[in-house]
């Protein structure tokens, strides 16, 4: 479910359920948006925007029916937005406000209420921080892109629906894809389950036993220039956001271990598209992560060469459609997802979660910084989410401190290889072309 579904009395999907099933004493369920804004935003004028806006959303206004097992969204007759936007103190720093967003990060949010909220934090700059954690089961991180166009930027509002947001349409041409596309799959299943359930090829730093305690580290690059660099090698942003991660580990694991070795990562991929109602619609590839390249170039080359494969392959889709294939036998199901979990099959979770393309502003004020935060899991004690917002890309670093310390290394680590990367294709542009063989 989404933008432009009423959500109540719905089923929660397979996905969001498994969300709800991964949550426990020690690990939370909510994904995190920070928006950071350049001057004052009130919580007041949060709670007014939300109170004319929420109608847009129905869902945000629903809680389970059960606190232990809910399977439907029901409306919560008690709902009250006052509780649900709230003011910490203040003002902050930027070091001060990343450990205010890991304290309110490791709260659980309330089964019996709406599974969202919003705090606000006002910063010694002037601006304010709007901290908000929405629960995974109501949205992934496009799903909550999706809301923040709806109820937060100036100029959306109930205008800001648009048309695209209704449910998609089967059409005979669309159902004829979908067969010729089967077909296809089935034949490449074999070579997929090949690649994608090899095993991550050495222990996983991150492995261990995850506690309650987080702690988050942000890098910010400029997001142009980044691009442009990774176009000239015939590269995407996430193949050069990957390398970027690679050169961060790489890092951190001599600062700290003395040793560099080679680690898989899994990468989401959002399966979302125009017009979907779906709450979570994630599958992922996987890439081996060339820690053991020292040139930024030469990285960036090594990760494209592997997503090349994984996009010609369709994996993302591959994965995604044998999930559900295997909800008819869910003990088949059950051991892809522990295989898929396992630390031996990857050793960090990347995820790439595009922002607003131009400017956008909040109650007048420009929104100068969008980050997020995603949970880590049970043995896997590292997330990276990077979060774009017009020219700027945001890194941040969600760990298990007492598994990962000096994570604020690695996001300092994340902007050293960008300024590297970006140096390095300059001087490959200006390098003069090799003479030509007579």
């Amino acid at each position: 479910m989404g933008p432009g579904s009423d959500g109540v009395g719905q089923s929660l999907q397979d996905e969001d359920l498994a969300i709800l099933a991964l949550e426990s004493d020690t690990i939370v369920g909510h994904v995190c948006k920070v928006i950071v804004t350049s001057g004052p935003v009130t919580r007041d004028g949060v709670v007014d925007r939300l109170r004319r806006r929420l109608p847009l959303v129905p869902l945000l206004g629903c809680r389970l029916d059960s606190p232990d097992v809910g399977r439907r969204w029901v409306r919560d007759e008690s709902f009250d937005l006052e509780r649900h936007v709230t003011r910490t103190s203040g003002p902050l720093d930027r070091r001060g406000l990343l450990e205010a967003v890991a304290v309110i990060f490791e709260q659980h949010l309330d089964r019996t209420r709406p599974l969202w909220h919003i705090t606000t934090v006002d910063l010694d700059d002037g601006g304010t921080a709007l901290v908000w954690r929405i629960h995974h089961a109501m949205a992934d991180g496009t799903a909550a892109n999706r809301l923040a166009d709806l109820l937060l930027w100036d100029g959306r509002g109930p205008e800001g629906v648009r048309s695209g947001d209704a449910p998609a349409v089967m059409t005979p041409e669309l159902a004829a894809a979908h067969r010729a596309d089967d077909t296809r799959r089935r034949l490449h299943l074999a070579s997929f389950l090949r690649r994608e359930f090899g095993r991550q090829p050495g222990p996983s730093p991150f492995d261990g036993t995850v506690g309650r305690r987080r702690e988050m580290a942000l890098a910010s690059v400029p997001l142009a220039d980044l691009h442009r660099a990774a176009h000239e090698e015939g590269a995407t942003v996430n193949d050069a956001l990957l390398a970027v991660v690679a050169g961060a580990l790489r890092q951190w694991l001599e600062l700290q271990h003395g040793r560099v070795e080679d680690l898989r990562a899994r990468v989401p991929v959002s399966m979302h598209h125009e017009g979907d109602n779906a709450s979570n619609r994630d599958s992922c590839f996987f890439v081996d992560l060339p820690l053991h390249e020292e040139d930024p170039l030469e990285r960036l080359r090594l990760v494209r060469r592997q997503t090349v494969v994984r996009k010609e392959a369709r994996d993302a889709q591959e994965l995604d459609q044998l999930h559900r294939e295997l909800a008819a036998v869910p003990q088949l199901r059950g051991l892809v997802e522990r295989i898929e979990s396992s630390p031996r099959r990857f050793a960090v979770c990347i995820s790439n979660v595009p922002g607003p393309r131009q400017p956008v502003t909040l109650l007048e004020q420009p929104v100068v910084r969008l980050f997020g935060f995603a949970e880590v899991g049970e043995q896997h004690a590292l997330r990276v989410t990077a979060n774009s917002n017009a020219d700027q890309l945001s890194f941040g670093f969600c760990v298990d401190p007492g598994l990962v310390p000096g994570v604020e290394t690695m996001a300092a680590a994340a902007e050293a290889e960008v300024a590297a990367l970006i140096a390095a294709a300059g001087d490959a542009r200006a390098a003069p072309e090799p003479p030509t063989p007579r």
